[in-house]
């Protein structure tokens, strides 16, 4: 009787816990209109997925079904038996970090109220034996490894161009459309999904911070996300605002244009590399060799002026989403470009980025 009553206890744990979850992912935190869209309906429906379903689709977590790593979980994919790939992302279970937990249910509380085209689709999440995180399965990757692979064919421009529009409606969604603002924190290539047709969603939303409506911004300690993509307020002084995403989202530009890594091997750092080329309207030199000049001008034009915004040092001269979008649609005829008179790019800001990250003035090595 006693391994009875235990069991009934934990099950009903289980359910008041999927119960807590559900209620959560209900509460009207995101800004609605009138009509419901298909994800919506699908949002409503996440699932709490029960251990042995997880584990069966994951062949018991095989290491080679990992699909990724990050500071403290690790995906994998794994395959329904109604045929649904699924992409689980579990928190490590060395991970004794109690932060890291607290973490790790942020994230669950922040995706599962995004509703957006352009940002992951959440299925469900699983809380026995461990916390899980079940997505859709990306069948194309993440722009990371379409970017940068060795192998395969490089992405042909109207691909780049799209992921670049894609990515801005997510984060513009993000910023502007959400009940609680949103900051990302972590804007980066291999937090790009490439869904059908390669439209991109935005991952990961593990350091995500709700931000208020009254607050300005956040100070966060410790100082998180990936080198390269690290907004010069945030690394010094840990401030997190908008203007935060902004910053990486004008970096993550520069690597769909050059395919070069935001910081390479030998610490270059391809902001101080690429500054002086789109000072100086040298597109052809900016541009991807992969892509063998096989570009919409325009198109070109309009992305490189978007990146030379949103990659300032000081983060007051970088336009919101909102602005971006249009710069990004308009380029030099939009009101942003035309009411703005943004400084020149001057050497001791090259000397400031210098200081505050430890790199070098890049030197070419890709020719």
């Amino acid at each position: 009787m006693a391994a009875n009553f235990n069991g009934q206890s934990k099950t009903k744990k289980q359910m008041s816990t999927c119960k807590l979850f559900s209620s959560i992912f209900a509460s009207p935190m995101r800004k609605r209109n009138g009509s419901v869209s298909n994800k919506e309906k699908q949002q409503s429906l996440l699932k709490c997925f029960n251990y042995e379903e997880i584990s069966r689709a994951t062949n018991k977590f095989h290491p080679d079904n990992v699909v990724g790593r990050g500071g403290y979980s690790e995906v994998y994919r794994g395959d329904l038996s109604d045929g649904r790939t699924i992409a689980v992302k579990m928190l490590t279970r060395d991970n004794k970090d109690a932060t890291k937990e607290k973490e790790f249910l942020l994230e669950l509380g922040i995706t599962g109220h995004v509703c957006h085209p352009n940002t992951a689709s959440l299925l469900g999440c699983c809380i026995e034996n461990g916390l899980y995180l079940i997505f859709n399965f990306s069948q194309n990757g993440n722009l990371a490894s379409a970017l940068h692979s060795k192998t395969g064919e490089s992405l042909q421009w109207p691909v780049r161009h799209k992921i670049a529009l894609g990515v801005a409606r997510g984060l513009h969604y993000l910023h502007k459309c959400c009940k609680h603002r949103i900051i990302h924190r972590d804007i980066k290539a291999s937090n790009v999904l490439l869904g059908p047709d390669y439209e991109p969603q935005i991952s990961d939303f593990g350091l995500a911070k709700w931000l208020p409506n009254k607050w300005t911004h956040h100070a966060v300690i410790p100082i998180e996300g990936t080198f390269g993509y690290i907004a010069p307020e945030y690394f010094m002084h840990g401030i997190v605002d908008e203007k935060t995403d902004v910053y990486a989202f004008g970096v993550l530009l520069l690597e769909i244009i050059t395919g070069r890594r935001p910081v390479d091997s030998s610490k270059q750092n391809l902001l101080l590399w690429a500054r002086p080329l789109m000072e100086s309207g040298n597109i052809m030199e900016l541009a991807d060799p992969g892509l063998e000049g096989k570009f919409d001008s325009d198109q070109m034009n309009r992305v490189v002026l978007t990146a030379s915004y949103c990659a300032r040092q000081s983060s007051t001269w970088r336009p919101s989403m909102s602005e971006v979008l249009e710069l990004l649609t308009s380029g030099h005829d939009s009101e942003v470009a035309r009411s703005w008179r943004m400084p020149k790019f001057a050497s001791d800001e090259l000397d400031d980025y210098s200081t505050i990250f430890g790199y070098d003035a890049a030197v070419d090595t890709a020719s």
